[in-house]
């Protein structure tokens, strides 16, 4: 007998988790019943809640915004210079003509733009015979076609208005497709001369995307034009038929009733019928619900799901209680020691006494593997530290006598040529830069003195190589106070200097300092000689590589080139750094990407 107790006792959560589980289960099925024959009470169209005014006022909505965008495009074209003379202009020579062209095609463009959130296809057709289409395969009728087309003539009857109407063609594939095309007639507003007529075709599956979401079984959306033609419903089978009967009952009985209300039979079946008039396409939105297949739902599964939700929330509720206490030291053990996974080595396990044996033993060799692990990292984070600092000083000595040979390579020349004013003031110039470069290796400077050092290394060169390569500088106003390290750009200069313009006699030098995406974006481009074995720098293999130094090309691979990418990654990071993009016989771009700095650390 003792024995059996002890078994149950063992196994007391079980039996407690299995008797409110049987209760719960009880419960939901008594309930269940209950509310099934409540609801069998109530009227089957309370089960159609989606039927009502304020969803076809949706999709009015929906509907409406469309076109207003139609509008727009419709209204910035026929206000275009460029199209009007595309559509109404002689003949002309054919540099004229291609010149004609690209003008309708750029305008054209922008035309579309107020209609790119749909798609859509634009055909413009004009009275001197010629025709633009932004997409010929969307709408496939030949323009020569439109001509005397009912489309156009009843465009042109009223061609102050922006008129929607209904149009079947046959694809590729030779099955038939329904569109619903917006037409508008181009016309001078002074003389009243049509040039032209414009034509936005929306494919029927595009555009009963404004009522898809707010159809089902038994609940089918229909839009009629004036004359009874179904332009678009979710019954594909519907589509293009024409229904007297149907329309009939659409049309309001008083001018100030918006939305129809009717019972209607049509389409061989008892229905609920909702209509509402949409005066910008002339059409009538109707909402049918089938009676029999709605009296067939007369269960309300959303009630009984909500009442078997809450009971079984109740009894989940129930289980928490009752293992709460006992499992709440081991959860809150499980839970802190999750954080390492989220590189937090600080969220030290505390448990009370209450706790159990074995999760206190836990928390104790837990809190002991984070000292350990905080003392590995602590020291790991001083031996790179250490490391960087003594890169970043072999680098800054790397790039200092790379400079300096060339610069004074530059003022022996002058003084040779006994240009004696010339070399002092490059001698000048080289002091500032020596002044400005000479200095603690992670100290950093402004923009504005990184541009003028470069400005001081340009003056230098042009002293020795004259006029032939010119520098254009092109730095934003709110950039000039971010702070960059010494000898960023000045590589690159000298680069493009001395390895650019070997086959090219002259040629141009441009220096861009902006802002973009939150970082500080310096870009120098030249129009020289370029290559094309940039390699590992392209932009697409994320500019983290160097390039081959074994290539026996070395337009960039000198020393300046590869320590300024080193540096900045080993101070920035490696999401920053240098990129090139080039092309043989058309000039060569440096990008380089730093992070915004106001303040030298």
């Amino acid at each position: 007998m003792k024995a059996y107790w002890r078994r149950f006792h063992a196994q007391r959560l079980f039996v407690k988790l299995f008797l409110v589980m049987v209760v719960s289960t009880v419960t939901v099925s008594i309930v269940t019943s209950l509310v099934t024959i409540r609801m069998s009470e109530r009227l089957f169209t309370e089960t159609f809640g989606i039927t009502n005014s304020k969803v076809l006022n949706q999709i009015r909505t929906g509907m409406e915004s469309f076109n207003d965008s139609v509008v727009n495009a419709a209204a910035y074209a026929a206000q275009n210079g460029t199209i009007k003379t595309y559509l109404s202009g002689g003949e002309s020579d054919s540099t004229r003509m291609a010149g004609t062209y690209f003008g309708m095609n750029q305008q054209m463009r922008r035309v579309k733009s107020n209609v790119d959130a749909y798609s859509v296809g634009l055909t413009a057709v004009g009275v001197n015979g010629r025709n633009y289409s932004t997409d010929r395969n969307y709408w496939p009728v030949p323009e020569d076609r439109l001509i005397g087309h009912p489309l156009s003539q009843r465009t042109e009857a009223e061609p102050k208005r922006l008129i929607y109407q209904y149009d079947m063609e046959r694809g590729e594939d030779g099955k038939a497709v329904p569109y619903i095309v917006a037409s508008k007639a181009l016309m001078e507003r002074t003389t009243g001369f049509i040039y032209g007529d414009l034509y936005i075709s929306i494919r029927e599956d595009e555009f009963r995307r404004f009522y898809g979401n707010f159809t089902s079984a038994g609940n089918d959306v229909v839009i009629l034009d004036a004359s009874g033609r179904i332009v678009s419903s979710n019954r594909a089978e519907w589509i293009g038929t024409v229904s007297a009967q149907l329309l009939g009952y659409a049309e309001p009985s008083a001018e100030n009733e918006e939305v129809v209300r009717r019972n209607a039979d049509v389409f061989g079946r008892s229905s609920i019928l909702l209509s509402s008039y949409i005066p910008e396409y002339d059409f009538y939105l109707v909402n049918l619900i089938d009676r029999d297949y709605a009296a067939g739902k007369i269960v309300n599964f959303r009630d009984l799901v909500l009442v078997g939700g809450l009971i079984v929330g109740a009894a989940l509720l129930l289980v928490f209680l009752i293992t709460r206490r006992q499992t709440r030291s081991l959860t809150v053990l499980v839970r802190q020691m999750s954080t390492v996974t989220e590189k937090d080595f600080d969220n030290y396990v505390r448990v009370t006494e209450s706790a159990g044996y074995e999760v206190q033993e836990l928390s104790r060799a837990y809190n002991y593997m984070l000292d350990e692990l905080n003392n590995y990292i602590a020291r790991l984070l001083e031996t790179q530290k250490e490391r960087r600092n003594a890169e970043l000083a072999a680098l800054q000595r790397q790039i200092n006598p790379h400079f300096l040979y060339n610069t004074l390579a530059s003022i022996k020349i002058l003084v040779q040529k006994g240009d004696k004013e010339a070399a002092a003031e490059t001698i000048n110039a080289l002091i500032s830069l020596l002044q400005n470069t000479i200095s603690n290796v992670s100290e950093t400077i402004t923009i504005e003195q990184e541009l003028e050092n470069m400005r001081n290394y340009v003056f230098i060169n042009h002293a020795r190589y004259g006029d032939r390569i010119r520098v254009n500088v092109f730095a934003a106003p709110d950039c000039m106070h971010y702070r960059v390290p010494k000898l960023i750009i000045q590589p690159f200069i000298e680069n493009a200097f001395f390895h650019a313009f070997n086959e090219k006699q002259n040629g141009m030098i441009y220096v861009l300092v902006s802002q973009a995406d939150g970082q500080l974006v310096c870009e120098v481009s030249d129009n020289g000689d370029g290559m094309d074995d940039v390699g590992e720098w392209s932009k697409a293999e994320g500019g983290t590589a160097l390039p081959n130094s074994k290539s026996k090309r070395q337009l960039f691979t000198g020393i300046g080139v590869r320590n300024v990418h080193n540096r900045i990654t080993l101070l920035y990071g490696e999401e920053y750094g240098i990129s090139i993009d080039s092309q043989k016989g058309e000039g060569t771009k440096i990008k380089i990407t730093l992070p915004l700095i106001t303040e030298e650390s």
